[in-house]
């Protein structure tokens, strides 16, 4: 009798980055209580080193009537969890930049969201034309639980880049850290080179802690 082959593993999704498993279904993670959503007091803001030196805001509505995008973009989670293949429907970042550019000093923006709670993101980050304030996930409107009436996805990046409940931009001509970057998480956060955790941060890649 010939000997058995040696079972092989299956192959990895090239899509998946070093340290990540795929996902089935979207599992609820974040930090605090979720909002009530009030439409009539809703705005998204962006504000800081504009190249008008003024703030910009819109309405519940009027934000929901900007051009929209769909882009297919996986999802990492830090937790090492991945989302592949989805499909994301809002307005691009390019777009808000079009509509408020900022200041050609601006390195870096600020994303607020509900509570205090912000990321940081280079601009060519936050500029990438896969970037999106995403009111959809896969053809549905995101549930509250998934950050509605509009989250940032930033598809490149480690999911922690992309708050739920989103509400404002800065544009900031130098790097500042934003809510998880303070305690502890990359300031740069790319998922193919398993940028987790400031420890491993590299000089250059944030301010200095």
């Amino acid at each position: 009798m010939g000997q058995h082959e040696p079972e092989q593993p299956p192959p990895t999704d090239p899509r998946l980055p070093p340290g990540q498993r795929p996902q089935r279904g979207w599992p609820v993670l974040h930090y605090g209580p979720v909002p009530r959503f009030k439409p009539e007091s809703w705005d998204f803001q962006v504000f800081g080193a504009t190249a008008d030196a003024e703030k910009a805001s819109w309405d519940f509505a009027a934000f929901h009537a900007l051009p929209k995008t769909t882009v297919r973009g996986d999802f990492h989670c830090v937790t090492k969890f991945s989302m592949l293949g989805n499909e994301w429907t809002g307005v691009a970042a390019r777009t808000v930049l079009d509509l408020v550019p900022p200041d050609p000093s601006v390195t870096h923006v600020m994303v607020w969201a509900e509570y205090g709670y912000s990321a940081n993101l280079r601009l060519a980050d936050f500029a990438d034309p896969a970037t999106v304030f995403a009111t959809h996930h896969d053809g549905r409107p995101l549930t509250l639980e998934h950050g509605f009436p509009v989250r940032l996805v930033v598809p490149h990046l480690y999911a922690w880049k992309g708050p739920k409940w989103v509400r404002a931009v800065e544009y900031m001509r130098a790097d500042r850290r934003g809510f998880w970057e303070e305690r502890g998480y990359h300031n740069l956060a790319d998922p193919w080179r398993e940028q987790r955790y400031s420890y491993q941060e590299q000089p250059g890649d944030g301010p200095l802690r």
